[in-house]
């Protein structure tokens, strides 16, 4: 079943309320990502041992990861405190990716679309980017003083002002939409290969193989993806808490 023919299942009038709809794909993906982290990080912190091994490894090399991303952006006594910011959104936003790679399952008669990644909704990564942005006008204010960082608008030269504001949009599409363009188009084409594979033996036979190839690069696509946003969120909280910026 492609993909383009299914449509997104809606709560519509959600508590009465005639504007306010919820697109219950969305609300059962996130739950299930966040649920997903929660567990990895109750089973990374149980049994802890002064010597790690397994799991407990594994999770200290990506803190260890998540440090490098920090540390190649400010220096380490300021960037410490966005180590479980920066933990969560990889997490987070790797797992979400991942989900849509294992399948996508149809179900009710209208084909609805329930098994899907949550970051290949444009709603869900524009969210995850505005909260970045907003996160970092915080952190300025509260690091550097409300007075301090508001001279940052105006420098080097006050005209600049409007273009810096502009620049705080343009950051928040561009990190939101990078995602979700990525995650969305390796979903569909992952997608439309299933379908090939299981409309007759000789598709099953021409895309079996392209589909796994696939399903390998979108797990890929996947790590980078996370990765990034990772990397531009801790780019975007170094400008403004760093006062060389």
């Amino acid at each position: 079943m492609n993909r383009l023919n299914h449509e997104a299942p809606m709560w519509n009038d959600a508590f009465g309320i005639p504007w306010l709809d919820f697109n219950l794909s969305n609300v059962l993906m996130m739950f299930i990502a966040s649920l997903i982290v929660f567990i990895l990080g109750v089973a990374a912190t149980r049994n802890m041992q002064r010597y790690p091994k397994g799991f407990q490894n594994f999770m200290e090399w990506l803190i260890d990861f998540i440090k490098g991303i920090i540390g190649s952006n400010m220096d380490w006594r300021t960037g410490r405190l966005f180590l479980p910011l920066g933990l969560t959104l990889f997490a987070y936003i790797f797992i979400s990716n991942m989900l849509g790679v294992i399948t996508n399952l149809s179900v009710g008669e209208n084909h609805e679309l329930w098994w899907k990644s949550p970051t290949a909704d444009p709603g869900i990564t524009l969210t995850l980017a505005t909260l970045v942005v907003v996160l970092s006008h915080y952190y300025g204010v509260k690091l550097r003083g409300g007075k301090e960082y508001s001279k940052t608008f105006i420098k080097p030269l006050p005209f600049l002002l409007p273009f810096k504001i502009i620049e705080e949009f343009s950051n928040t599409l561009t990190l939101g939409l990078r995602l979700y363009g990525n995650i969305y188009a390796g979903e569909i084409l992952i997608t439309l290969l299933v379908g090939l594979a299981t409309s007759s033996i000789f598709g099953f036979l021409g895309a079996t193989l392209p589909m796994v190839a696939w399903m390998g690069f979108s797990t890929f696509i996947g790590f980078i993806q996370a990765f990034i946003f990772v990397m531009l969120t801790m780019v975007y909280l170094s400008h403004k808490v760093s006062e060389d910026h």
